[in-house]
């Protein structure tokens, strides 16, 4: 009797293990990646994309096997990629990203599952460096989630000083670069101007009463820099320097644009950029925890024409001081 018992807790114990164990995913399939060299060698920079948060489902982590969440994972993407592509070789990987649900919770207990995500952002950027890099100028991006996912990544990475030689700029967009990470990692380094290299781009959205959101809680500040004057403090940028705010849809169309939609500074306090000229009620945040005058969701939306040309800009110029043109 005493050995059926412990045949049987040996069965469960080895049950549990199993259930809990997940296999990593291989990034030497394709079918893993949204893009996977999507552009060819001709284009000058590689470009690695890290997708927002897309999984809305009763979950914590999103399963790279749910069909519809990975079509919305692929549209998400084609959102941006307009931004991206007209210069980059891209490559975007499927992962198992924190849901919506996950950040409902205390910012501890979100990060099991932020961590889960990065597990696989980082092999399948182990992946690309090993397999596809080969010394080329390097673009990281993300917006939202994406963009805290750049963030490890270049704590993790980039401190190695010939991988860091080839880093363009990240542009993080949509999640704050806080003061302490950016003097405890000297690789992270924030933009400030329009054509600096290896340094982080980023800001998020508010409506000028806004005083404070999830995304950037009241009382803490973090760094940013304005997308249309490409300064890093206090100063109006006119809406008039916005070229084009571009709302696209899944297939990476530009269903709407508007020149000279709004215009916008950095706001001394919290480092987020207060967005001038528009009615909240036009722009709602739509996540429900944030409140009416997030403009998170559009962050890159509202400047998309002036991102793009910046990307390109950038790439250029990085590519004629490293006499690589």
């Amino acid at each position: 009797m005493k050995i059926k018992k412990i045949i049987v807790l040996v069965l469960l114990i080895s049950c549990v293990c199993f259930l809990s164990y997940e296999k990593q995913i291989d990034y030497s399939l394709n079918e893993n990646w949204a893009y996977f060299a999507v552009g060819g060698d001709e284009k000058q920079a590689d470009l690695f994309l890290i997708c927002p948060t897309v999984d809305i489902k009763n979950e914590y982590n999103m399963s790279i096997y749910d069909t519809k969440t990975k079509n919305n994972f692929l549209g998400a993407l084609n959102m941006e990629r307009g931004i991206y592509e007209q210069q980059t070789k891209m490559y975007a990987p499927y992962y198992r990203q924190a849901s919506l649900k996950a950040y409902e919770l205390s910012e501890n207990m979100r990060e099991k599952y932020l961590s889960k995500a990065y597990k696989d952002i980082a092999l399948s950027f182990e992946y690309y460096l090993k397999h596809e890099n080969k010394n080329r100028p390097i673009i990281l991006a993300g917006f939202s989630q994406g963009a805290d996912m750049c963030y490890r990544l270049l704590k993790d990475y980039f401190d190695d000083e010939k991988l860091y030689e080839r880093l363009v700029a990240v542009y993080a967009i949509g999640w704050p670069l806080s003061y302490e990470t950016a003097e405890k990692f000297p690789q992270i380094k924030p933009a400030q101007s329009s054509q600096d290299f290896g340094v982080v781009v980023t800001f998020d959205c508010e409506a000028v009463g806004v005083k404070g959101t999830v995304i950037n809680p009241e009382g803490t500040k973090s760094h940013a820099i304005n997308p249309l004057n490409w300064r890093d403090d206090n100063t109006f940028a006119d809406k008039e320097l916005n070229l084009g705010a571009c709302f696209t849809n899944y297939d990476g169309e530009i269903v709407n644009e508007i020149k000279n939609l709004c215009g916008c500074f950095i706001d001394d306090e919290r480092g987020v950029l207060k967005v001038s000229d528009i009615d909240s009620k036009d722009y709602p945040a739509i996540i429900k925890f944030l409140p009416n005058g997030s403009y998170h969701i559009y962050d890159y939306m509202f400047f998309f024409r002036n991102l793009q040309e910046n990307v390109n800009d950038r790439i250029n110029a990085f590519m004629k001081l490293n006499h690589r043109e």
